[in-house]
């Protein structure tokens, strides 16, 4: 059958236009209240798990660089391996800057009385040393949805001396 001329169509009036509206009312308020902001706390949670995993990993390494490598009062051979070797995350260069501080401890027994290297004139070896990250704050909610910066604790890692930089035959030390 076709059109028929006696028929016509009915306009979308009444009661079923003002649910239309309701409905893209509710999603528009939904979307914006909820849906959104859940998608972007999602994403930063993201990025700040990275980095929390990623300053972990970075402490852990300069520990066990630090171990195998010879000890220096300033520690500026773990400094300059630290700041040139920072993992990939989002604020790489808090770390190579020196924004973010990092910080090496030597202890010579193990991990209670800090080491000092004078009283056996650099021939003696410290028994562990620490590594820790400082003065790093995650700002990305700060700056985005004017939220308090997240503190990142400071990771620290301690590792026993292994061989602490000196070769087996020679007694050198290789920085």
């Amino acid at each position: 059958m076709g059109f028929s001329a006696g028929r016509r169509l009915k306009r979308n009036t009444g009661r079923n236009a003002c649910a239309t509206g309701q409905a893209l009312t509710e999603f528009a308020v939904l979307y914006a209240g909820v849906i959104l902001p859940l998608t972007f706390m999602t994403i930063f949670v993201a990025e700040m798990l990275w980095i929390w995993h990623s300053v972990a990993d970075f402490t852990r390494d300069g520990a066990r660089y630090a171990s195998t490598h010879c000890w220096t009062s300033d520690s500026s051979n773990v400094l300059a391996y630290m700041t040139s070797n920072v993992p990939a995350m989002i604020d790489q260069q808090e770390f190579q800057n020196g924004t973010a501080g990092i910080v090496v401890q030597y202890f010579s027994d193990g991990g209670v009385t800090p080491f000092n290297g004078d009283s056996c004139a650099g021939l003696c070896v410290p028994a562990t040393v620490s590594v820790s990250v400082t003065n790093y704050q995650f700002l990305r909610f700060a700056a985005f949805m004017k939220l308090p910066p997240v503190t990142i604790p400071p990771f620290v890692t301690s590792v026993p001396m292994e061989s602490a930089g000196f070769q087996d035959a020679s007694g050198t030390c290789v920085p």
